[in-house]
């Protein structure tokens, strides 16, 4: 358990200080082992009934599967593999609320937890909602107008050269020092950006493939079938029928708590 030992207790009560800020640490087995005070409080919301303390019970020693649709799961489980294999996840930016015309954004980011003998053994994230006027300072060491320039502006096409321009930087310092903060290049970066609000549509809306190809930003539809599968394992089409609803009604707003 985190909170088995005085040091590390009062270390993981600053995150409950955090308004707004989700915090949590699994095992390897993707398990819950703690999750800070704004994460209960966000549960408790999504499960009327659930307070302070059942909502606790509720969460640990739960995995994903336990707590959210089976298509999120996977996505947070996919998550979980790579930063066990020694990834990190570094200043995502995810859109949620897809549904009942409600939209949000996050930032998201997860490390490895590592044992006394440096082996990785569970991991750790945070997420935090993102104010759709002003991204918060510090987000991603002076990237902030660019995440912010992806997310307005991600259903067109956007250059490199635009991104230099929101960071005013050089196009060559700009795509260097991006890759250093995030380990991916700008392109790949909105790509991502691009696949994780185009699983979302699949989910939440009734809209058509190619209508979601490019609402999300994508050439065309081949174009989109192509690069989801790569990322999922699934065309959008399979995607969608895979995850498919009861009934095919929009998942409740409590689906869309934590990316």
């Amino acid at each position: 358990m985190m909170t088995s030992t005085p040091g590390v207790q009062h270390f993981a009560e600053l995150f409950d200080l955090l308004e707004g800020v989700l915090a949590w640490v699994k095992d390897w087995q993707g398990r819950y082992l703690w999750v800070n005070r704004a994460f209960l409080i966000k549960y408790a919301l999504d499960h009327p009934g659930a307070d302070g303390l059942a909502a606790s019970s509720q969460v640990l020693g739960k995995t994903d599967y336990d707590l959210s649709p089976a298509f999120l799961a996977d996505q947070f489980r996919l998550d979980d593999e790579q930063v066990l294999n020694g990834h990190r996840v570094l200043h995502r930016i995810e859109r949620v609320g897809e549904f009942e015309g409600m939209t949000a954004w996050n930032v998201t980011n997860k490390i490895p937890v590592l044992d006394a003998k440096g082996a990785i053994v569970g991991t750790a994230g945070i997420t935090r909602g993102l104010n759709r006027d002003e991204l918060p300072s510090g987000t991603a060491s002076g990237f902030e107008p660019v995440l912010a320039y992806m997310r307005d502006y991600y259903p067109r096409a956007i250059t490199n050269r635009q991104l230099a321009s929101a960071a005013k930087m050089s196009l060559r310092a700009f795509e260097r020092q991006f890759v250093v903060a995030f380990h991916l290049t700008p392109q790949k970066y909105l790509r991502k950006l691009r696949l994780r609000i185009a699983n979302r549509a699949l989910i939440y809306t009734g809209e058509s493939l190619s209508d979601v190809a490019l609402n999300c930003g994508f050439a065309d539809q081949s174009h989109f079938t192509r690069e989801f599968r790569r990322q999922f394992g699934r065309t959008p089409r399979e995607y969608r029928e895979h995850y498919k609803l009861p009934g095919g009604v929009p998942i409740p707003k409590s689906a869309a708590r934590k990316q």
